[in-house]
């Protein structure tokens, strides 16, 4: 099944029209026809049959044939993850974990932050089009780039838990994952948190936590941990 993204339409939706630059790709590359059937995702768990009815290379429209409500996971995921470097890396955590599973995401600008600038526009592609890759109807809601000052402040439903490599006392975070519930991860920057972003998590009940033995990459230790809570709320 190839799945299409449009977050115009809704479970009220009998008739639509996709975009120029989508238009021209479902008619010239993908040589879809009047009469044809696609499957479309508005990104808010809803899944839609539907059959071309007009194959316009600027104005392909169709008509809704069916609907379904895709049930949404039972847990909330997520990770506030400083932007790495290199923004091939980030993009790459972003693909991986919209694959995997994850409720939403949110960059935070850390004390060791090289890149403080990203392109949301951008981002927001690659996890549209991650979601379509993978055969998924819930798209990853992408918060705006925050200062960890003022993210730590915020107060989220769940169990927090900050991922560091500081020699310090810290628990497995796969023996503290508790299915079906709401949870919210903070993953550092190339030069890992501050011992003064440490400390302020801690006081503001962030549990500290152990990715593995190993010393990980930003992207890596994101992906590590977006795994382990699907795989604890899956098995």
């Amino acid at each position: 099944m190839q799945l299409f993204y449009n977050p115009e339409i809704d479970e009220n939706t009998t008739q639509f029209s996709f975009s120029k630059e989508e238009s021209k790709h479902i008619v010239k590359v993908l040589r879809k026809q009047a009469g044809d059937t696609m499957h479309i995702t508005n990104g808010k768990g809803w899944l839609f049959t539907a059959e071309i009815t007009l194959a316009g290379l600027k104005n392909c429209m169709a008509t809704v044939v069916s609907k379904t409500l895709k049930t949404k996971p039972k847990y909330n995921l997520h990770l506030a993850v400083a932007p790495t470097k290199m923004n091939d890396r980030y993009e790459w955590f972003l693909e991986k974990a919209t694959e995997i599973g994850i409720t939403s995401i949110t960059p935070i600008i850390c004390d060791h932050s090289e890149r403080k600038v990203i392109k949301m526009e951008r981002f927001q592609k690659i996890l549209q089009s991650a979601m379509k890759q993978s055969l998924q109807c819930h798209l990853p809601k992408l918060n705006e780039t925050i200062s960890y000052k003022d993210f730590i402040k915020t107060k989220f439903e769940g169990d927090r838990f900050i991922a560091h490599c500081e020699e310090t006392q810290k628990r497995s975070l796969k023996d503290l994952i508790v299915a079906n519930r709401g949870i919210t991860i903070l993953i550092g920057p190339e030069g890992d948190f501050s011992i003064k972003e440490i400390e302020l998590a801690m006081e503001n009940n962030y549990i500290p936590v152990t990715l593995g033995k190993t010393r990980l990459r930003t992207e890596t230790a994101a992906i590590v941990a977006c795994h382990s809570v699907a795989f604890v709320n899956e098995s």
